[in-house]
């Protein structure tokens, strides 16, 4: 598929980690500038058998997601403070997300999905008044159960895909 759409003039470009936006029970919070711990592992125990003296064999265990860190410049809407302060209180409400990758055009291109997020861990700005031009930055700290990526986050990018063969003309 990459040499034919070279070939035709059109290029794809990998997406860039910029363009983003983060959605918690269907509302875009929105602003986030980083999200971090975007990943899974599958755990491995090794099982030394007896007479097997070259390698023990390996076991696929559970999987582990990391906890989802997402940080942004505060503002007077203090949604994610009241969230975890809440939450430090026990009155614990669960959410579920969504980080959804944007193409240079801002169109959806790929996501993950988390489910029944809580945060654990809020964390200020520092203070300094020698950065005098930079933002203050607020962190907030969600662990969950586990990421997914559904088949119809690859529709969109088919879409965009779809969009770009049609803005060069080579649409059909």
């Amino acid at each position: 598929m990459t040499l034919g759409v070279g070939a035709l003039g059109v290029r794809l470009d990998p997406f860039t980690p910029f363009n983003f936006i983060v959605e918690l029970d269907g509302l875009i919070v929105g602003g986030f500038s980083q999200v971090e711990g975007v990943e899974g592992t599958i755990e491995v125990e090794e099982y030394a058998e007896g007479g097997r003296n070259d390698a023990p064999h390996k076991l696929l265990k559970g999987a582990r997601w990391p906890n989802l860190v997402l940080s942004r410049g505060m503002m007077e809407v203090d949604s994610m403070w009241r969230w975890f302060a809440a939450t430090a209180r026990g009155d614990i409400k669960r959410r579920s997300g969504a980080i959804v990758m944007l193409n240079a055009q801002r169109m959806p291109v790929n996501g993950w999905i988390f489910h029944s997020a809580v945060p654990v861990r809020w964390v200020g700005p520092s203070f300094d008044a020698s950065r005098d031009s930079e933002v203050a930055i607020e962190k907030i700290e969600l662990v969950h159960m586990g990421l997914e990526r559904p088949e119809w986050f690859a529709a969109f990018g088919a879409i965009a895909r779809a969009k770009i063969f049609a803005e060069s003309g080579l649409d059909g």
